[in-house]
């Protein structure tokens, strides 16, 4: 097992998961557990004060504005001193072992970043990884979440193939995120460009172009309460989205980003 290990959480008014997710990760007591850093991202439902008096061992950082999920990671990263460290979201729960497992995962296999097998309460499993955005592949994407949220038979079988065995790939989800901290600062950590949606593909990115692997490994699952962890899907977070997607192409893929330009305005979603 590695030296150390720090845990990094980002709430935005989740005041009630943000406590839920820190109790599973405690009540886990992953190895090596060294320090747990909670980013508030300015949030108005006294999610930083509920941390201090429930769990006082806790680094809080409490920032003045919503930075944005990448930029609010990077606060803590920088603090970090662990060899590796875990990006959580705040509507997690993590089960007893999971980590551990995590953990063991990404030093057998020398991967720089590693992600786990999510799940939803119920059980329903999430496509948590891809293939390096491009047209096609989110359109294969998009195919697979579909069937992930089906209830027929064939639907299940295909995404039961799909997410049974370990694999190197282009991204994991940075919901349950486990890193180097040495091959996160070569890659200079987030892009904070993107405020919302992109930044783990963007950063899985970054990390490959330095040799990195990247790891999805079922033999952790960890629970995603999908959708709660502060990421808006009101109009506020469609727009986000598309800053952040087409962002995305200007960077990876600019020969295509006037096309999604065009379309967005199509779609009367036009960014200045």
């Amino acid at each position: 097992m590695p030296s150390g290990l720090d845990v990094i959480i980002v709430s935005f008014n989740t005041r009630a998961l943000t406590l839920a997710a820190l109790a599973s990760l405690f009540n886990a007591r992953p190895a090596g557990l060294r320090r747990v850093f909670v980013v508030d991202n300015a949030s108005t439902d006294g999610s930083a004060e509920a941390v201090h008096t429930s769990f006082p061992a806790v680094d809080v950082l409490a920032l003045p504005t919503n930075l944005g999920f990448g930029a609010a990671n990077n606060q803590a990263l920088r603090r970090a001193e662990a060899p590796l460290v875990l990006l959580l979201n705040s509507d997690t729960v993590v089960p007893p072992g999971a980590l551990d497992t995590l953990v063991e995962r990404l030093e057998a296999t020398g991967a720089v970043a590693a992600g786990p097998r999510l799940a939803d309460a119920e059980g329903r499993p999430e496509v948590s990884f891809g293939r390096m955005l491009s047209p096609w592949a989110e359109l294969v994407q998009q195919s697979r979440v579909r069937a992930a949220r089906r209830s027929s038979a064939s639907a299940r079988r295909r995404i039961d193939r799909l997410l049974a065995a370990e694999r190197d790939v282009d991204w994991v989800s940075g919901a349950c995120l486990l890193v180097r901290r040495d091959a996160a600062l070569a890659a200079g950590f987030f892009d904070e460009r993107y405020f919302l949606y992109e930044e783990d593909v963007d950063f899985c990115a970054a990390l490959r172009a330095r040799g990195g692997r990247i790891l999805f490994t079922p033999r952790a699952t960890v629970t995603h309460l999908v959708g709660r962890s502060g990421r808006p899907t009101d109009a506020g977070g469609a727009s986000h989205y598309d800053r952040s997607h087409l962002a995305f192409y200007e960077k990876h893929r600019p020969a295509w980003a006037p096309w999604l330009r065009l379309w967005l305005r199509l779609r009367g979603r036009g960014i200045r």
